[in-house]
């Protein structure tokens, strides 16, 4: 999920998750048909059938399901892109995009349809958003690529789990002792989840003013031609 990532910065639950953009590896082209891209857009066509799963079927569990999948195979397209050397300029922003999206509207929908606590979804969004703002605002004004850090790997990780866990459990078709136990699983992931999520929150700030002043000295060299 996600996740959903500070695409542009490298930083934020979609980016958090490892999977898109290829940190660190230049893109070879501009090019748009290849394998990376076609595994994005197969995650992105994904979304109407999650959509369609969770409020027209209502079959909640399948809806579950596929949201967990797409979370947990958000590293497949950066791992394909690294590897078949296919990593593209239009990748390393389409990707992040899907995840982005993927993650917002997970969110939002399973928070629609009261899949998960109330408090729970809005913190996380909340944390999207401002973050969202805080990147695209310095990123603006200059600011370099900031590195991911661990605590937002780890929050992020935890977060993808709950939210289809909390969907899961929210199923009254299922028997009741599997909906106890998606729910175990939903806090055992949650709590810990969003703990790490917020701890990567607040380091991003000071992070943040690093990136610009070290990504404004850098056009200042370039400028100078040092």
């Amino acid at each position: 999920m996600p996740t959903m990532s500070d695409t542009t910065a490298g930083v934020g639950p979609a980016a958090e998750t490892g999977g898109g953009g290829a940190p660190g590896v230049e893109p070879s082209g501009d090019r748009l048909a290849t394998l990376p891209n076609l595994i994005t857009l197969v995650r992105l066509l994904c979304i109407p059938v999650f959509l369609y799963l969770l409020f027209v079927r209502d079959a909640r569990l399948g809806a579950a399901i596929l949201l967990g999948v797409l979370g947990a195979t958000d590293w497949v397209d950066g791992y394909a892109a690294r590897h078949l050397n296919q990593v593209s300029n239009f990748g390393k922003a389409f990707d992040p995009t899907v995840d982005r999206l993927l993650l917002i509207v997970g969110v939002v929908s399973i928070i629609v349809v009261d899949g998960c606590p109330l408090w729970f979804g809005l913190v996380v969004v909340a944390r999207e958003v401002i973050l969202s703002i805080w990147v695209v605002s310095i990123m603006a004004l200059g600011a370099k690529r900031m590195d991911v850090t661990w605590w937002g790997k780890a929050g992020t990780f935890g977060i993808m789990i709950a939210f289809p866990a909390f969907l899961a459990a929210s199923d009254e078709g299922i028997p009741e002792a599997w909906s106890s136990f998606f729910e175990l699983v939903a806090w055992c992931a949650a709590v810990p989840g969003l703990v790490f999520a917020m701890i990567a929150f607040v380091g991003y700030f000071p992070a943040g003013v690093r990136a610009l002043r070290e990504g404004r000295a850098a056009r200042h060299r370039a400028a100078a031609g040092i």
